[in-house]
Formats: C-alpha cells, sequence, structure tokens
C-alpha cells in the first residue's frame, strides 16, 4: 500500500521555487537591460558585462571548491549587477578586480549567500570608486553610438552633471552613464517581470521612487521630479539593487522605511553633496540599518502578554 501521509518536522513549506531558479529569474529580468547596453556602447559593453559574470562565476568556484561553474546562479547575477554599474569601458583589470572583491569580500566574506549585510555588486563598486575612482566614477562618460558596435570612445557630461537631456532621451537610453542605468525602458521591463514572477515587492522600489521624484519636485517642479527618476541609478538601484531579499527587510512596513530611506539619502548626496550620485551610498547604508528596522517592524505574537517591571 503506497504511503498516503508522510510525517516529519517543521517547517512544512514547500514551493517549485529555489536559489537557482530565482537567480535565472533575475538574468533575465537583465536581458533587456544588457542588450540594450550592447546596442548603445557596442562591444566595449559585451566585454565588460562578460568579464565580471566570468570573474564572478571563477572567484566563487575557487572559494567552495566546486567545479560547477554556474552554481546557484547567484554569482553570475552578482557579477553582471556589478558591470551595470560601471561605465562602458574601464580598464579590464578595475573589472577583474571589482568582480573578485563582490564576490569574496561582499559575499562570503560574511558567510556565502544569505548571510552577507551589503548587496555584494555594490560593495565591489564601493571598493573600486575609493581606490579607483578615475576610472568608474565622475561626471564625464562614454557618449552612447546606437546601431555602431565598434563605434570610438567619446565622451560627454552625464545627465545629472548637465541636467539637460531629455525626459525621451533618458526613457530610451541615449544618454551617456553605466552600463544598466541609461535606458530607463529596459529597466522597467525587467522590473515588470520580476514582479510578475513574485521575486520583488511594490514597497521598496515604490517609496524609494516616491522619495525621488518629491524632492526632485523641488528642485524645479514636476519634469524635473521626473528627471531624477529617470536619470542616474534610480530605477537600476530601486528594482534590482534595493531589492534583494538578504539585505533588504522581510516586514511590510520594514521595505517602506527601507524604500523611502534609500530615496531621501540618494537625494540628499545628489542635492547637497560633492558626489553627482547618491544611489551606492544610500543603499548600502540602508542595508547596514536592516537588521534594525526587522526589529522595529516585526508584528507582536497573537496573545503576547508583556512581563511586568519587578
Amino acid at each position: 500500500m503506497d504511503k498516503k501521509l508522510v510525517v516529519s518536522s517543521s517547517p512544512h513549506l514547500k514551493s517549485p521555487e529555489n536559489i537557482h531558479s530565482i537567480m535565472v529569474d533575475v538574468l533575465v529580468a537583465l536581458f533587456p537591460v544588457a542588450l540594450m547596453a550592447v546596442f548603445l556602447f557596442g562591444y566595449r559593453a559585451l566585454a565588460t558585462m562578460v568579464i565580471a559574470t566570468l570573474v564572478a562565476m571563477i572567484t566563487e568556484a575557487i572559494i567552495l571548491r566546486k567545479g560547477n561553474l554556474f552554481g546557484d546562479g547567484s554569482a553570475a547575477v552578482t557579477g553582471l549587477l556589478l558591470a551595470m554599474v560601471l561605465p562602458p569601458a574601464p580598464p579590464w583589470w578595475v573589472v577583474v578586480i571589482g568582480s573578485a572583491v563582490a564576490v569574496g569580500i561582499g559575499k562570503h566574506l560574511f558567510g556565502g549567500i544569505g548571510n552577507n549585510i551589503f548587496n555584494p555588486a555594490l560593495v565591489g563598486r564601493a571598493v573600486l570608486v575609493v581606490s579607483w575612482g578615475a576610472h568608474v566614477a565622475g561626471d564625464v562618460w562614454m557618449r552612447p553610438v546606437p546601431f555602431n558596435f565598434t563605434a570610438d570612445i567619446v565622451t560627454e557630461a552625464t545627465p545629472l552633471a548637465t541636467k539637460a537631456a531629455s525626459l525621451l532621451d533618458l526613457f530610451i537610453g541615449t544618454v551617456s552613464g553605466s552600463l544598466g542605468e541609461t535606458s530607463a525602458l529596459a529597466l522597467i521591463i525587467g522590473g515588470i517581470w520580476l514582479y510578475y514572477r513574485g521575486h520583488i515587492d511594490w514597497r521598496i522600489p515604490g517609496a524609494f521612487i516616491a522619495l525621488v521624484f518629491v524632492f526632485g519636485l523641488f528642485d524645479g517642479g514636476f519634469n524635473m521630479g521626473l528627471y531624477h527618476v529617470l536619470a542616474g541609478g534610480v530605477l537600476l538601484g530601486a528594482l534590482f539593487m534595493a531589492t534583494d531579499m538578504v539585505t533588504s527587510p522581510v516586514t511590510s512596513v520594514g521595505k517602506l522605511i527601507f524604500g523611502g530611506g534609500c530615496g531621501l539619502i540618494t537625494m540628499i548626496i545628489r542635492l547637497f553633496g560633492s558626489y553627482p550620485e547618491g544611489v551606492m551610498f544610500s543603499i548600502l547604508l540602508m542595508n547596514s540599518l536592516t537588521p534594525i528596522i526587522d526589529n522595529l517592524t516585526l508584528p507582536k505574537r497573537f496573545g503576547e502578554v508583556k512581563q511586568k517591571n519587578a
């Protein structure tokens, strides 16, 4: 007789999803962004993404001493996300160092996936900004040349530096910037896919974008509010970085606080700081506050009785 009931210890939650399937979904969501980056910046963008992704996977395979290069897919996601926050044509060794740091320090120094406090890709970029800022940060970046895979490098000021780009250019992506931050259209498509698959909650990106828009209103009205949302790394950060399951709060209220804090810090840096962009710093700072936010917003247990003071 076949067993009709299997008794086992808790937890009893079962789901077809696992780390591998979630990471594949994130890679699928990043595909339109990566495709647009190659379309705008040519072979240099492709080389940056390939180097960052391969080095991330190799670094993890060495640390874990496993022959499976792809593994659970989390290293590939980390490497590709790092490439998304880098210029189109940084020196190859900068990409290698950043990717190795992202996985080795940002992820495995804390115990591997599920234990890291900070978003690994942003840890890698932060180290690069501090160490070799001239190669990965600044107001002047490579100008996109659509359809020209081998175009020469011509630089121009970023939209955040000039505040002169049209909203249409920002939406499509025909502006200078990091590989993954120029095309709002590609980012929104990827974000919709992640939301459809149930991997992100609307609260973090919603609060993040709302705070950026509101503060942008004070910088020049409705159009400037939209400008701050579409320019720079807000959409990339809100949809792909701040929503990282490991480094963001688990409670509904906590997610709103987290997203709002990211937006607030981003705009404080943009409007009053010396850096033209504040998304990286805002997310890393809020990552450090995630345990506190979760502790403060955990719902009370049903029937819980407060202990009386002696």
